[in-house]
This record gives C-alpha cells, sequence and structure tokens, in this order.
C-alpha cells in the first residue's frame, strides 16, 4: 500500500473525493474533543483562540464529514516546534506559509485506505479578523444564504467529486460575496485585542 506522500494528486482526490453529508450533530462534540487536546498539547504557547469553522460549524448545513478549527497562536512562536508537536500527535502538515506569519494546515482522519471515522482541517494563524469566522457567522445566521451554498456545494461536489481544487474555486465567488457582507454587518467582530 502506497504511503500519502508518494502518492500523485489525482491518486489522493480518488482516495479522498468531495463526500457531502447531513449534519452531524456530533461534529459539535468532535470539535470540543480535539480543541481540548490542541490545548493540552500547545499548552506552553500563547493560544489565542480556536474556533470551530467551516460547514460543519453550521447547524443543520450539509458538509463535508471534516472538522475544521482556526486555532489562533500569538506571533514569534516557534513554528518548527509546533510542527513536530502536532504531528508526534497525528496531524499532518499538509501547508506552510511562511510568508504569513508562518500560517500552518494540517489534516488528521486521512489514511491510506481512505478516511477515517473522524476528520479534521487545522489551520494555525496569527490573531487576525478572519473572514472564516465572520463567514460561518453570517451562514448561522441567516439560513436562507446557507441554503444557497449548500445547493451550491452539492453541484459542485457532483461535478468535481475527485477535483478538490476546482471544488473550492466553485465555492469561492460565493464566499467572498458573503465574507464581505459579513464583514458590513458584524464590524470588527474578531478583531484581535492585544
Amino acid at each position: 500500500m502506497k504511503d500519502l506522500k508518494n502518492m500523485s494528486l489525482e491518486e489522493l482526490w480518488k482516495l479522498f473525493p468531495i463526500i457531502l453529508k447531513e449534519h452531524n450533530p456530533e461534529y459539535k462534540i468532535w470539535y470540543e474533543e480535539e480543541k481540548d487536546k490542541l490545548t493540552a498539547i500547545l499548552r506552553d504557547y500563547d493560544i489565542y483562540r480556536i474556533n470551530h469553522i467551516g460547514s460543519t460549524s453550521v447547524a443543520g448545513l450539509v458538509a463535508k464529514p471534516t472538522v475544521d478549527i482556526l486555532l489562533e497562536i500569538k506571533d514569534g512562536y516557534a513554528a518548527d516546534e509546533v510542527i513536530g508537536l502536532l504531528q508526534n500527535n497525528g496531524w499532518i502538515l499538509m501547508a506552510r506559509d511562511e510568508g504569513a506569519k508562518d500560517a500552518l494546515d494540517f489534516n488528521k482522519g486521512y489514511t491510506p485506505k481512505g478516511f477515517a471515522q473522524k476528520v479534521y482541517h487545522l489551520h494555525i494563524k496569527h490573531p487576525g479578523d478572519w473572514g472564516e469566522l465572520y463567514f460561518r457567522d453570517y451562514l448561522q445566521k441567516y439560513p436562507d444564504v446557507a441554503g444557497e451554498y449548500e445547493n451550491l456545494k452539492l453541484g459542485l461536489g457532483e461535478q468535481f467529486e475527485h477535483d478538490r481544487d476546482a471544488y473550492t474555486k466553485g465555492k469561492s465567488d460565493f464566499v467572498h460575496i458573503y465574507t464581505q457582507k459579513a464583514w458590513e454587518e458584524f464590524k470588527n467582530r474578531y478583531l484581535p485585542i492585544m
């Protein structure tokens, strides 16, 4: 069996297709469990804020069964140490953007046999006024917009089951428009207080 690191993008997309499921109330529990583990693993770091984001954080919304977590650590943390700690606890580093003050993306629950029972994406960033938080809040407040988003995702999921990049790109205009609306409505809700 091939290791995930040795698979081509096409092989990974085939192994990990876009799967959309009805909302599972357990997502909130999955998030809380993983939040507790992360805060214990990173107890020596100055965690500013941790949030459940993405479609699994919106009750009733069809979603990929993947819990997205945004974890904000104050600037100047030792990224290599954080990477090592998380990798030693089952997280796989997917991306590192050193230009964005060491923004890190991890996943957990991706195996050479496919998805595990619980799947997570972890986004580590410096404290900020992040659009993901505003978009989540907007969908939670406006079920009609969440319904439009769901319909868009279902159509894209059928069209791009084995092409995650195209699926994500297909959502980008919608996400951008409603993130802007959320920023206008919820002005500075998530501005960091330092």
